[in-house]
């Protein structure tokens, strides 16, 4: 059965030459890494490798290293026999053997036990494995895609990847660049996961996006990537009242709220503390409650706005607000 090829957009430099990348590395019959942050479109690298290769007729084949834990990672992948341990009331075929002609994509690959990291190598080598719980050899044809979000070299001199089995699958390496290495297609890709809910709330067409969100999507630099990039603009159709004006309402952190519970706090290495606003405490019993307030208030807006060097988008993120929170405090204190 054929499977479907999803989607994958982008028209920046640093994409095009991924996508060429993919399309040499689909003509040869090897295993390959696809490396990348999280969010980046390694599955969809991973499916155009497959389709685009000589086994695109046969099984693409996809497993999340990182749900399954050890025990149950290598049934999972190499079958087991009935009674081989508790719980195996019947015979499993492991996804090697689904694979078969096919192609194995095996996510979180750097996840994997270093004990299942050798059973994989015997079958990048030899195309052989055993079932848990079974002495017989079989025999399977695949060709292994891993993905990683970490470096495996790294991880290999660690002890935490089997140097031989890197060796093994990379033969071709992707690299994928994240979202703000490629600002050329924030846009593009907003549009096209904002007509895609625009069609779903059968909205006769999609009126696009103001000035302001479009700027907030081009100055922010989704640390997650397509995937948040996709999750903020379906927000923000969704809470638009109508069609028939701009998409404004843009939200980039859900959890943002006054009443959020207290997280520890943490200091990235070699950011000082002094780096944040340090505001004078004002002595409530001079004057009154709402005075000191709006004057804690007005010097928390000012510094801000200084250390950002004016620049009201990234003020606001300084100090945790939605940018269009952070301009109706300074509407409300005549700070504009």
């Amino acid at each position: 059965m054929i499977q479907e090829q999803q989607i994958i957009l982008g028209e920046s430099p640093t994409f095009l030459e991924i996508i060429e990348q993919t399309s040499r590395a689909a003509s040869h019959d090897r295993a390959v890494l696809v490396i990348g942050e999280r969010g980046t479109g390694k599955e969809l690298i991973a499916s155009r490798l497959h389709f685009l290769s000589p086994r695109w007729e046969q099984k693409f084949v996809q497993v999340n290293c990182a749900a399954l834990p050890d025990t149950l990672l290598e049934s999972e992948l190499f079958g087991h026999e009935a009674g081989s341990f508790t719980g195996a009331a019947g015979k499993r075929v492991g996804r090697f053997e689904e694979a078969d002609n096919g192609t194995l994509f095996l996510d979180e690959i750097a996840t994997t036990s270093l004990a299942a990291q050798e059973k994989i190598l015997r079958v990048t080598e030899y195309g052989t494995f055993q079932r848990v719980g079974s002495n017989k050899t079989l025999n399977t044809d695949v060709r292994i895609i891993g993905a990683a979000n970490i470096d495996l070299p790294s991880a290999a001199e660690r002890g935490e990847f089997r140097h031989d089995l890197l060796d093994r699958l990379a033969l071709d390496v992707i690299t994928l660049p994240p979202l703000r290495a490629r600002k050329e297609d924030i846009l593009l890709l907003a549009f096209h996961f904002g007509r895609k809910v625009a069609h779903e709330l059968d909205w006769t067409s999609f009126p696009g996006f103001s000035k302001t969100m479009t700027d907030t999507m081009m100055e922010y630099d989704w640390p997650g990537n397509i995937r948040e990039l996709k999750n903020v603009v379906e927000r923000a159709v969704y809470y638009a009242e109508h069609e028939h004006g701009p998409i404004d309402h843009v939200i980039l952190d859900p959890f943002k709220s006054p009443y959020r519970p207290n997280r520890p706090a943490t200091v990235e290495p070699g950011v000082e503390n002094s780096k944040k606003p340090v505001i004078e405490k004002v002595s409530v019993g001079q004057t009154d409650f709402q005075s000191s307030v709006d004057k804690y208030e007005k010097d928390l807006l000012r510094d801000a706005l200084k250390t950002k060097k004016f620049n009201q988008k990234k003020a606001a993120e300084y100090i945790n607000l939605s940018y269009h929170q952070f301009r109706h405090l300074l509407k409300k204190h005549n700070l504009r």
